[in-house]
């Protein structure tokens, strides 16, 4: 009898240290999971490009990128759900009338509609990775985009909400926005992997740290908080394990009987 689990994880501030560092028992427990033939997979508002050594260190070939924009089970692309091309065009008029710049990010890559800005600079450090936009201002035409980085101050983005029905935003830094498809989501995306790989839900595990994982932990069954998320992600999940510095993750697994 197939009695296999599937266990989706974050990376910024679950699998990754503030430092994005990754902890040594817990890739110690990743792939001991996959030795209890478990199914491991990463979920993530990161673009594909943005953690494919961690993937690689991990050993992990499927994961949900983009907050659930695009999808790969097992290598391959499972489901993609690009922006709307007119509404991106006309947000980017406006982003630009108003001094706040954009980056456009598909599956490979990510543009800059400016040549240089402090926002962009400041934000995209934090996450600590090689690749920094480089300038592109045409880079949104004749392509899919599955998510876009609008940079403006907190209550900023307020106007573009109520301008854009189609865009869903998502801050994730003090001076940057998530944009993406209305409706999308990890939770989403995780949906298209389980039903291909016809787990059943009591089988589903789930862990985060952030206000995009709340979807995810309140529709997964077995959903995980770390113990460095903030409070509203702690109130929608089943358990709350230690900080990803105090080794949640392994903490966790023991916690769910998986290890």
């Amino acid at each position: 009898m197939d009695k296999r689990s599937i266990i989706f994880f974050d990376i910024d501030g679950t699998l990754l240290t503030h430092d994005k560092e990754l902890p040594p028992l817990t890739k110690e427990s990743i792939f001991k999971l996959k030795r209890f033939g478990h199914e491991v997979a990463i979920a993530t508002g990161r673009a594909p490009f943005m953690f494919e050594d961690l993937r690689k260190e991990l050993d992990i070939h499927t994961f949900v990128s983009y907050n659930g924009q695009y999808v790969v089970l097992n290598g391959e692309v499972l489901s993609t759900n690009p922006l709307n091309s007119p509404s991106l065009e006309k947000l980017t008029e406006t982003a630009l009338q108003n001094n706040h710049p954009v980056v456009y990010m598909d599956h490979k890559d990510m543009k800059a509609n400016v040549p240089e800005h402090t926002y962009i600079a400041e934000s995209i450090s934090t996450l600590k990775i090689e690749h920094f936009p480089t300038f592109d201002p045409n880079y949104y035409k004749d392509r899919d985009l599955y998510q876009t980085l609008l940079f403006c101050q907190v209550g900023e983005e307020k106007q573009y909400e109520e301008m854009f029905q189609d865009f869903d935003f998502v801050r994730w830094h003090p001076l940057s926005v998530d944009v993406i498809p209305k409706g999308g989501s990890k939770a989403k995306g995780i949906e298209q992997i389980v039903n291909k790989l016809s787990i059943p839900d009591d089988r589903h595990y789930a862990f985060g740290d952030g206000l995009n994982d709340i979807e995810m932990l309140t529709t997964v069954k077995n959903s995980v908080a770390m113990g460095n998320a903030v409070d509203q992600v702690k109130k929608v999940a089943k358990f709350v394990t230690r900080s990803v510095e105090e080794n949640g993750i392994t903490h966790g697994l023991q916690m769910v009987g998986l290890l």
